[in-house]
């Protein structure tokens, strides 16, 4: 009997964690009868503006206390973001700069920490297994 690695062991239980489905899903929507009157398009409405001070983001991830938060906040007519990690750390300050520059940092910074999060997942995945091929490999010979 070989032992394993207790990296392996712990990247596979990460990625167990990770690999969790969502608790809530839409529900399914009834399919529409071939007779049923079919509804005019919606009217355009441009949607209102993002009120950016208060407006917020968080990373992807497990666990909280490693998750970061982008805030933006106005102070004395310049908005600031206020970039964070976990629940209780002091935050990394970026500005001032404009509205849309803040609101558009923040959506950056979240959408950048996505993509980076799930391409360690898919890392981390693939990794565990092929951890778990090679034990599985190991333990018929």
């Amino acid at each position: 009997m070989t032992r394993s690695d207790p990296t392996d062991n712990a990247l596979a239980a990460i990625a167990s964690i990770l690999d969790r489905p969502e608790s809530h899903r839409e529900p399914e929507k009834p399919a529409v009868a071939e007779h049923a009157p079919v509804a005019p398009p919606p009217i355009p409405v441009s949607p209102p503006p993002i009120e950016a001070h208060g407006y917020s983001r968080f990373g992807p991830g497990p666990m909280a206390s490693i998750r970061f938060k982008w805030t933006v906040r106005l102070d004395n007519g310049d908005y600031y973001v206020d970039e964070t990690i976990g629940e209780n750390s002091a935050p990394i300050v970026n500005g001032p700069m404009s509205r849309e520059a803040a609101v558009q940092m923040v959506d950056d910074r979240q959408s950048d920490a996505r993509r980076r999060f799930e391409q360690l997942k898919s890392e981390m995945t693939g990794r565990s297994a092929a951890a778990n091929l090679a034990h599985k490999d190991s333990a018929e010979a």
